[in-house]
């Protein structure tokens, strides 16, 4: 069997296509009307796996809020600085990401952490919390489950795969300071045919100290 690749290879490999198959996913349209309904202008938001700047970083930007967007595909972050100009993108592993002093008003993880070890996942939850500002926002979505390691073919990739089930997620931001406000599952089928049909957790929560 071949070497399973790193996210930032198969994103990279991916580049446009990814935004084309999974560009307008509803549940994060959902999500990122309910959160830029309730961020005022000139709100510091984080967008963690960016990848090409649509359609999160996009929709804040046209929000008025101020966008800093972070990704470990290089092939991304330039597509993202091209589509959406007004944000700022950075080459940057959300696991050794150092943001700026004071948090932001919101975070934002659509999808980045599936492909890492289950540790690195619940690491990374708790520093995304972590960058919330008392008062602000965090928003996510991921494939949930209790697994560590899947080796698994996705669009015509082979990745490994981890992720949380839905409640070690809700109690994992619970314990780090996050109210959950919402959460909810729906099955979302990909418009291409190398992808399956993929249960998406979206989970919307605020830090109120």
């Amino acid at each position: 069997m071949s070497r399973r690749k790193s996210a930032a290879e198969v994103f990279d490999a991916l580049g446009e296509r990814y935004e084309e198959v999974f560009g307008r996913v509803p549940g994060q349209i959902e999500a990122l009307d309910w959160l830029t309904a309730r961020l005022p202008a000139g709100a510091r938001v984080l967008d963690v796996g960016s990848g090409t700047g649509r359609p999160t970083a996009e929709t804040l930007v046209r929000a008025g809020c101020d966008v800093t967007g972070i990704d470990v595909s290089p092939a991304m972050v330039a597509l993202a600085r091209t589509r959406v100009p007004g944000a700022r993108f950075e080459q940057a592993d959300v696991r050794t990401y150092t943001p700026r002093t004071g948090g932001f008003d919101a975070v934002c993880s659509f999808f980045p952490l599936l492909v890492m070890d289950q540790p690195e996942v619940a690491a990374a939850l708790d520093r995304m919390a972590s960058w919330t500002a008392p008062g602000g926002y965090f928003v996510m979505a991921t494939v949930p489950g209790d697994i560590r390691g899947l080796d698994i073919e996705w669009m015509g990739h082979e990745v490994t795969v981890s992720s949380l089930s839905t409640q070690d997620h809700l109690a994992r931001l619970a314990a780090r300071g996050l109210e959950v406000l919402h959460h909810h599952t729906a099955v979302f089928q990909p418009a291409d045919d190398l992808a399956v049909p993929e249960e998406h957790l979206f989970c919307y929560a605020r830090r109120l100290t």
